[in-house]
Order: structure tokens, then C-alpha cells, then sequence
């Protein structure tokens, strides 16, 4: 996804949609953007290896001004976000398709929406499900409830479900959206930049361009390295608690290692056989899990609490959504939301261009209701599920009528195994968490990898596999790295710092889309299009944004009778 040359309105230039070719027919590889991406990174770690006290305390002193003087860009940026993704959802531009206007889905829903789960926040689900809600109930977000309260309760789940609920889902919409528009209806060249085409001009253009194409990458590599963190220090956990394994920072480095090949040979083996296959096995034993605590715990508390979470959750919305650390409480907000909306951003680039990816032939009216309502719902039940279950324990400790201590234990990631000892089969279940949260990692990191190999190459859809190897091991590294930095606090603090730049470019990038969109010929028109007799501003034949390297051009005019009902 590199910087490409200027624009232009030469209708004879062949489509820039057509495959890229480099040397050999193999993929190309932007070697400006690649080697600087790379060799910041590169740096990153040596620094990391060699002077990780001073990585941290820089880190902090960042960290301490992002939070302090910017924390409320992250606030109003998270909520414009959804503001605009409803917009564009219920408004005219609902009815565009993302690709030409015969264009229909590649994946069945169940498989799409699998697929986009999965991928955006698999691993925090798993760490987070019974944390989160029982960290709020006793350390509540507001400070005017009483701990282990029935208030401090519906506080509880109002915030699980902000942090996991619209917002997350907005912002990977916004993204991903602009570049499934850019990809399959413009039908421009250059991946993730060539979203920001009716903003990019001549040489400042390009230039500009390749600057986004290299945060993009840093985003995603930091970002992923996170959930890397928690998803291995959630299995050390797990294989603590079952086989007594140290938990420590060197058996962390040894998953991370470990799954790091895993999810290598996943990402090269694409995404038929990777990553769907993946996902759609983590689903069914994700339903598995929640079927069998639905049925084990307390069943009548979790139907009550599905309701009323719901209602308490849009009730609350509003002021959760506009909270900000202006009256104090800028601690909590640093460790929780803004932690939470920095990973989010940090993750667009990379989710959103996998929901790009699976998603072309829908319209923006179905993308965006998808991508934000269906994931929202199952956070609701698997919050009702796991939370509540965990807020039952814990409010009958702190009764004195039984329960445990949950949120007591000073290790998040033992937490969820300590939960599951007061159920039946506690071992098999432990287990299957560990072989989730091994998945989870694994189909996660490899759609990364293949994501940032996208991004040094044009945008292509199947980098050259020793590139995607290479992001992966790269990314594998800085999760170690930052563990004996500093552990998950250190991961943490990174993502927030690298993600603060990024904001500014999303919200560009949302800026650009808008603009696109006024001058879709859906929109201009009244008359409907199709094929080739659409307005050539949806056709690759202006040319907006072109690619730098050479292209093969392939007619394929669309399949007759194809079926619609996809």
C-alpha cells in the first residue's frame, strides 16, 4: 500500500483492479514503505532488548501526556464515530454496494459474521469476560457506589458493555467501510491510502500516502502485540491453574513464540484455509462455553440480566459516551476507556481491512448494521453469561452467603480459571478456554500479518509469503519484548501511545469517505446502474488513484442469472 503516482482522468488506462504483478508474476513488495516500517521496528527492539527500563519510563512519560492532554480527542473521536456510522447506515447512502451494483456476498452470513468476531476481539473477550465485570462491581467506575452494590452491579455491566458494545464496532464500521468503498466500488489501486484519494493531490499527495501506509503498520503491529500479551498470559493462567505450569514471564515468551509459528502457518496458508477455518471452529466451541455456563450457572439472574443490561446500557449511554477526565477520575479512564478506545483504534487498519476484504457485494446499509449490531448482541449474552455469573459469585462473597473472592486474586489472567473451579467439569473447561484463547491468538495474528504484507505491497490481497512471515515474527517479538519490559501494563501504555497518531488519520479518513460518497452516482442519479453502463466515476477507467506498478488486465464481465439471494 504505498504512495501512488498523481491522479488522472486518462479513460484509456486499464483498470486499477486488476492484480498486481511484480518480477516473476510474484506479488510486489513496496520497498520504501517496507523498509521503513521495518527498520523502525527493528529499532524498537533492540532498544527494548537492550535498554527495556529506559523503554518503559519513555513510554510512561509518553503515555502521561497523551492521556493528560489528549484523552479527550479519543472520547469525542469513538462517539463521532458512531454518530457517522449511523448516518451513513439509515440515510441514502445505506442502499450503495460496496462493488458494482451487480455484485453479490462471497461468504454466507454466518461465516461472515464469524469471520469479522473472531477476528476483531476474540482473545479480550475471553480475558476480559469475567475480569471486567467484577473489577467495575468492586472498584466502581463512577466512585459514588458502594462496592459489590446492586448499583455498583448495573454499573458494572453499563461499562463492560460501552467498552465491547457500539463504540469498538463503530470504528472498525467507519474503516473498514472506506476501504471496502475505495476497493470494490471505485475500484482504485493502493490498499489502504487509496482511501484518502479526494484528499491526496500530486507529489505532497504521495508522500503523504506513504506516511499513512507506514502508521497503518505501526497501529496494527502494536495493537496485535497486545492481544498477543493477553491471550498468552490468559494460557498461562489456564495451564497454571490445570497442570501447574510457572506462571512467569519466560513460560508468557515461550506461548508467544510458540503460537507465533502457529499463526505463521496459518497466515500463508490464505484465508480459505486459515482463517475461516479457524473461525468458524472458535464460534461453535465459543457457544459451547456459553451454552454450558448458561445451563450451570445461574440461569434465571442471566435471562433477567440480557434485559435490563440492554436497557441500562442505552440509558447510560450518552453520559458514559461524553465522560472525560475534566472532574477527576483521569486514572480510571486511562486504564479502561481510553486504553479501550486506543486499542480499537489501533486495530482498524488491520480489522478493517479484513472486514473490507470479506465483505464486498454488501450494501453500507447491511456492512454497517452487521458490523456494529450482531457483534454488539453477542457481547451482550457473553457479558450476561461469564459477567454475570462472576457478579453472582462475587456479590454472595461479599454477603458472606458463599461465592469467592474473585476480583481479589491479583492475577487478571487467573481470574476467568478461578471462575470456572466453582462449576462442574472445571477441568475440561479450563482447558477448552486454553484451546479458545490459542485460536483466538492464532486466527488474530495471522490475519494481521497478512494485513501488514498488504501494506507494504500495494495493497495487494496475497503478499509474498516470506513478507507475511516476516510481519509475524516481527510482531511476536515486540509482544515478547514488551513483556519483560513491563508485562500487559507496558503493552498497554505502548498501544495508546501509538494510537494517538493514528486517530488523526482515521478521522481524515472519514472526512474522505463522506466525500466520496456525496459524489457516488447512486446518490447524483436517479437512475439505477449496472455493469458496465454505470457512471464511469465507479469504474476503474478514470483512473483516481493509479498504481505504480504494472498490472494485468483480465476481462471478466459478471455471471449470468447470479444468484442474489446470498
Amino acid at each position: 500500500m504505498s504512495a501512488p503516482p498523481e491522479h488522472r482522468s486518462d479513460t484509456s488506462s486499464t483498470p486499477s483492479s486488476a492484480p498486481l504483478a511484480g518480477s516473476a508474476g510474484r506479488p510486489p513488495v513496496d520497498k520504501r514503505t517496507f523498509a521503513v516500517a521495518a527498520s523502525v521496528v527493528v529499532l524498537f527492539l533492540l532498544v527494548g532488548t537492550v535498554w527495556p527500563t529506559q523503554l518503559k519510563s519513555g513510554a510512561d512519560a509518553a503515555l502521561e501526556v497523551v492521556v493528560g492532554d489528549f484523552g479527550w480527542a479519543f472520547v469525542l473521536g469513538a462517539t463521532g464515530f458512531v454518530v457517522l456510522a449511523l448516518v451513513l447506515a439509515f440515510s441514502r447512502f445505506g442502499r450503495i454496494r460496496l462493488g458494482r451494483d451487480e455484485d453479490r456476498p462471497e461468504h454466507s452470513r454466518a461465516s461472515w459474521i464469524a469471520m469479522m468476531f473472531s477476528a476483531g476481539m476474540g482473545i479480550g473477550l475471553m480475558f476480559y469476560g469475567v475480569t471486567e465485570p467484577v473489577t467495575h462491581l468492586m472498584t466502581v467506575p463512577q466512585n459514588d457506589q458502594t462496592p459489590g452494590s446492586q448499583a455498583a452491579a448495573t454499573e458494572a455491566m453499563n461499562y463492560s458493555l460501552f467498552h465491547w458494545g457500539l463504540h469498538p464496532w463503530a470504528i472498525y464500521a467507519v474503516v473498514g467501510l472506506a476501504l471496502a468503498y475505495s476497493s470494490y466500488r471505485k475500484e482504485r489501486a493502493g490498499g489502504f491510502s487509496a482511501a484518502f484519494a479526494p484528499l491526496l493531490r500530486g507529489r505532497r499527495g504521495r508522500s503523504a500516502a506513504r506516511v499513512i501506509d507506514v502508521f497503518a503498520i505501526f497501529a496494527t503491529l502494536f495493537g496485535s502485540a497486545v492481544s498477543l500479551g493477553l491471550g498468552a498470559a490468559q494460557m498461562n493462567g489456564g495451564l497454571t491453574e490445570v497442570f501447574g505450569v510457572p506462571n512467569s514471564t519466560s513460560v508468557k515468551a515461550l506461548i508467544i513464540a510458540v503460537l507465533t509459528v502457529c499463526f505463521i502457518v496459518s497466515a500463508i496458508s490464505g484465508i480459505e484455509r486459515g482463517i475461516k477455518w479457524l473461525s468458524n471452529t472458535n464460534m461453535v466451541l465459543a457457544l459451547a462455553l456459553l451454552f454450558f455456563l448458561f445451563v450451570v450457572g445461574p440461569t434465571v439472574f442471566m435471562l433477567n440480566l440480557v434485559p435490563a443490561s440492554a436497557g441500562n446500557y442505552l440509558s447510560a449511554l450518552p453520559t458514559m459516551a461524553t465522560r472525560t477526565g475534566a472532574f477527576g477520575g483521569t486514572d480510571w479512564l486511562s486504564a479502561w476507556t481510553l486504553f479501550y478506545w486506543a486499542w480499537w483504534v489501533s486495530w482498524t487498519p488491520f480489522v478493517g481491512a479484513f472486514l473490507a476484504k470479506i465483505s464486498k457485494g454488501r450494501t453500507i446499509r447491511e456492512f454497517i448494521v452487521g458490523v456494529m449490531l450482531v457483534p454488539t448482541a453477542v457481547s451482550l449474552v457473553w457479558f450476561s453469561v461469564l459477567g454475570g455469573a462472576a457478579i453472582d459469585l462475587q456479590r454472595k462473597f461479599v454477603d458472606g452467603t458463599g461465592g469467592i473472592d474473585i476480583a481479589g486474586i491479583s492475577d487478571q489472567e487467573s481470574q476467568m480459571f478461578t471462575f470456572l473451579g466453582q462449576f462442574p467439569w472445571a477441568g475440561f473447561t479450563s482447558v477448552l478456554v486454553v484451546v479458545l484463547v490459542a485460536i483466538f491468538f492464532v486466527s488474530g495474528a495471522d490475519a494481521s500479518s497478512i494485513v501488514m504484507g498488504s501494506l507494504s505491497s500495494y495493497g495487494v490481497d496475497e503478499p509474498q509469503k516470506w513478507l507475511v512471515a516476516l510481519w509475524g515474527a516481527l510482531m511476536g517479538l515486540v509482544a515478547i519484548v514488551l513483556f519483560f519490559a513491563g508485562g500487559l501494563e507496558a503493552l498497554q501504555d505502548v498501544t495508546i501511545i501509538a494510537a494517538a497518531p493514528f486517530l488523526v488519520i482515521m478521522a481524515f479518513m472519514a472526512v474522505a469517505l463522506v466525500k466520496d460518497l456525496a459524489r457516488d452516482p447512486k446518490i447524483t442519479s436517479p437512475k439505477r446502474r449496472s455493469g458496465d453502463r454505470r457512471d464511469p466515476r465507479v469504474t476503474a477507467a478514470d483512473r483516481e488513484w493509479d498504481s505504480p506498478v504494472p498490472t494485468h488486465v483480465e476481462a471478466t464481465p459478471p455471471a449470468p442469472g447470479a444468484d442474489a439471494s446470498r
